[in-house]
This record gives structure tokens, C-alpha cells and sequence, in this order.
């Protein structure tokens, strides 16, 4: 009985890591879709929220997992909170640079500025 719980159990874990870790398909504009942090975010997106979850691995509780905001789409005037963790695609302009908690995705990173107000512009 042992043997079968812990391979159901780590059937159910690969199962989690795949669906955190795929891209996402198709996603509508301004969709957030939570990915582990190891994967590259897409062109289009920006990242919003660092957090931690088992399923992506680690056991340090560092930030591992991500939110990714689909921006491809949004109508010119558009304001968005966004992480400084990766760059806002064309067409986008910062205004405004601040802290925030949610953004922070590397332990010790300082109270830096690390999120951006972000306006489409074109």
C-alpha cells in the first residue's frame, strides 16, 4: 500500500510541474498565468507576482513560481502593475518605478525599486 501511495504521489507531482511549467496557449489579452520561474517568459508578457510552490521544486521556500500577464492585445491607454524581473515588450512605457513585495524574486534582494506602472502607448 506504502509503494502505491508514493507513486501516485509523484505521478500527481510530475503532473503539477508539467502544467506549471508549460507555456501558455492562446491566453487572452490581460489573462495571468502562473508558471515555475525557470521558464522564460514569453514575448508579450510581463511577469506580476514571485511566489513559492512545491510543485516547481526547491526547498529553501526562494521564489520559484511566477504570475505572467498577457499584455499582446490590451487597448492603447492601458495601465498595468508589472515586476522589473523582465522587460515590458514595445509599445509599453514605465511611469512610474517602486517596491514591491510581490515582486521580489531573489531572497535577500533589498528593498530596490522593482516594479514598474507600465502604460501602452502605441
Amino acid at each position: 500500500m506504502t509503494r502505491l501511495r508514493t507513486t501516485a504521489m509523484a505521478f500527481a507531482g510530475a503532473a503539477a510541474m508539467f502544467a506549471l511549467a508549460a507555456a501558455p496557449a492562446q491566453a487572452a489579452p490581460g489573462d495571468v498565468t502562473t508558471t515555475c520561474a525557470n521558464t522564460a517568459t514569453p514575448a508579450g508578457y510581463v511577469d506580476v507576482n514571485w511566489g513559492y510552490s512545491a510543485s516547481c521544486g526547491g526547498q529553501n521556500l526562494a521564489p520559484n513560481i511566477k504570475q505572467i500577464k498577457q499584455l499582446t492585445g490590451l487597448p492603447i491607454g492601458t495601465v498595468v502593475q508589472a515586476c522589473g524581473s523582465t522587460y515590458y515588450p514595445a509599445g509599453w512605457v514605465a511611469t512610474s518605478s517602486y517596491f514591491s513585495n510581490s515582486c521580489v524574486a531573489f531572497p535577500n534582494s533589498g528593498f530596490n525599486n522593482n516594479a514598474w506602472t507600465l502604460k501602452r502607448v502605441s
